[in-house]
């Protein structure tokens, strides 16, 4: 029983240590809010990947739970996408939209690549890849889907609950909450006949790493340079990439030879993305210039790691399930 729960509990640490240290955005001294972190980023990313599972959603359906997620957090939990100063920023200057009380930017930067990508996505896609044998399959019985959602609910209360949070508007979070369970109803229909696969073969995980490590980079580059180029670039740059990137995979993935190891290759561009990340990036929380550098020094060299493991375990299996077709 217990190693049967071992990739659920493996999904529901790294999705809060990709997603807040991994990222740089937390230093190593801020370890003990995974006791709120780990239920919230944890608790969904585990309910989003069961879901999936579950009701036969595959990815399509899990990046629109994953956004959903995003829209939850940010709209209802920590009211980031309604307040036009959370963390500092002037976010009222960055494409703001006065009828809605949103930024354009932020909401396309942090629901995308942040929460979807970073925070859930890629944790599933490398936490999968280490149990190739089980990766399509449900990873949690009844009970357990009860005690993530309990996790669940527990972390996004002790959010909620912080009294420094943003007081968005009772029409700020009904339009919040209003997206959300369209986003989770769209993803969890029932799913389409899969179409047949072309002749024309899918490129190798290579190729899929590093196209993914560019889009990484053109993702923070916009972000970085938002006051340089602009909010609305910075904007038409988010949509575009996360357009292209959707549509480029939908494609391949209808061609032969796509399978578990182009998807590994997505989620650990992603992860590997985030390690770079987090050497720019100031931490939220006050930290010496030392314990920031030896945080994330620590941090990307276990990504590098666990990520090294489920190749090698992947890789192989990849190759027994094409041996057994011929």
């Amino acid at each position: 029983m217990g190693k049967r729960l071992l990739p659920a509990l493996g999904l529901f640490v790294l999705s809060p240590l990709a997603g807040e240290f991994l990222l740089g955005n937390l230093p190593v001294t801020a370890l003990p809010a995974l006791i709120v972190l780990a239920p919230l980023y944890g608790g969904g990313a585990l309910l989003i990947r069961e879901l999936a599972r579950r009701k036969g959603a595959g990815w399509p359906g899990m990046v629109l739970l994953a956004v959903a997620y995003g829209v939850v957090e940010e709209g209802l939990l920590t009211r980031s996408l309604f307040d036009p100063h959370f963390a500092g920023m002037d976010l009222a200057s960055y494409a703001w939209l006065p009828g809605v009380g949103v930024s354009a930017w932020w909401t396309t930067f942090v629901l995308g690549g942040v929460h979807a990508a970073g925070s859930v996505l890629a944790p599933i896609a490398v936490m999968e890849a280490l149990v190739p044998s089980r990766a399509e399959e449900p990873w949690l019985g009844r009970p357990g889907l009860v005690v993530a959602g309990v996790l669940y609910v527990l972390g996004a209360a002790a959010t909620a609950l912080n009294p420094d949070a943003y007081r968005a508007s009772a029409g700020q979070l009904a339009g919040a909450a209003v997206v959300a369970a369209l986003l989770v109803v769209l993803a969890l229909r029932r799913p389409t006949t899969l179409q047949e696969r072309t002749a024309k073969r899918a490129p190798g995980a290579g190729p899929v790493l590093g196209l993914t490590l560019v889009a990484g980079l053109a993702f923070w580059l916009a972000a970085l340079t938002i006051d340089v180029l602009g909010a609305w670039p910075a904007v038409a740059a988010n949509v575009a990439l996360y357009a292209a990137a959707y549509a480029l995979v939908a494609r391949w993935a209808r061609r032969a030879g796509w399978g578990p190891e182009q998807r590994f290759a997505l989620g650990a561009g992603w992860m590997l993305t985030y390690a770079w990340h987090s050497f720019p990036q100031p931490p939220a929380l006050p930290a010496t210039p030392a314990v920031d550098l030896a945080g994330n020094v620590a941090f990307a060299a276990a990504a590098v790691v666990l990520l090294a493991v489920a190749w090698s375990r992947v890789r192989p299996a990849r190759g027994a399930e094409e041996t057994a077709t011929l």
